[in-house]
C-alpha cells in the first residue's frame, strides 16, 4: 500500500518532500528544511476474545467503520502500553468488560492496509459488562448463535472459527497468518 500523503513537517512546519534519506533503502517523507524523517509504519490494533463458559463476548459497533456489526473487543495501540494492557483497555472501552488474560491467541498481517492485529484469549471475570461508548450492544453468543453473516471484520471471523476448533481439542495455538488481499 502506498504510503499516506504527507505535504507538511509535524516538526516545524515547512514542506516535506518523498525521497529515500541518507542511509536508508526506500522512500519516506523528509523535511527540507529540519531534516526530520517522517517514518509511516503499519498500526498495531489489539483486543480480546473474552470468554465465558461456552459463550463469547461480542460488541456491536457504534463507529465507523463497519457501523452496527459485530466484532471482538480491539482497537488501535496506544502509546505507553504493551499489546496486552492495549487489549485490556480497549476490552472495557468498549464492553466495560473485566478479563484475565489466558495468552496471545492469534495474529494476522494485513500489509495491504499496513495493519497488524492481535487477539488474546481470555476470561471474564465477571458478568457486569455492558455497552462502552464505540459499541451500541454487548453480549455473550455460543457458537450456533454467532451472527456469522454480520461479524465486521475477517480477522474476527477466522479468530472465532479457530477458538470454536480449537475448543473442541482443548488445544489453544498461538495462530499466525497473513492475509493478503489479491488483486
Amino acid at each position: 500500500m502506498k504510503s499516506r500523503s504527507m505535504k507538511y513537517c509535524a516538526n516545524c512546519g515547512n514542506p516535506v518532500a518523498l525521497r529515500v534519506p541518507e542511509g536508508d533503502d526506500r522512500q519516506r517523507h523528509v523535511c527540507d528544511h529540519c531534516d526530520t524523517v517522517h517514518y509511516q509504519n503499519p498500526r498495531i490494533i489489539t483486543g480480546c476474545l473474552p470468554v465465558y463458559e461456552d459463550r463469547v463476548l461480542l460488541c456491536k459497533r457504534a463507529i465507523e467503520p463497519r457501523y452496527g456489526l459485530w466484532t471482538l473487543p480491539a482497537g488501535f495501540m496506544e502509546n505507553g502500553e504493551t499489546t496486552e494492557q492495549g487489549a485490556l483497555r480497549e476490552s472495557w472501552e468498549e464492553a466495560r468488560a473485566t478479563i484475565d488474560i489466558s495468552g496471545l491467541y492469534t495474529l494476522f498481517n494485513l500489509p495491504q492496509i499496513n495493519q497488524v492485529y492481535l487477539f488474546y484469549r481470555g476470561h471474564l471475570t465477571n458478568l457486569d459488562f455492558g455497552p462502552g461508548l464505540e459499541s451500541l450492544e454487548v453480549e455473550l453468543f455460543t457458537e450456533q448463535q454467532i451472527p456469522w453473516d454480520e461479524l465486521a471484520f475477517p480477522v474476527v471471523n477466522k479468530t472465532l472459527t479457530h477458538y470454536f476448533s480449537d475448543r473442541r481439542e482443548n488445544h489453544y495455538p498461538i495462530r499466525s497468518e497473513d492475509l493478503i488481499r489479491r488483486r
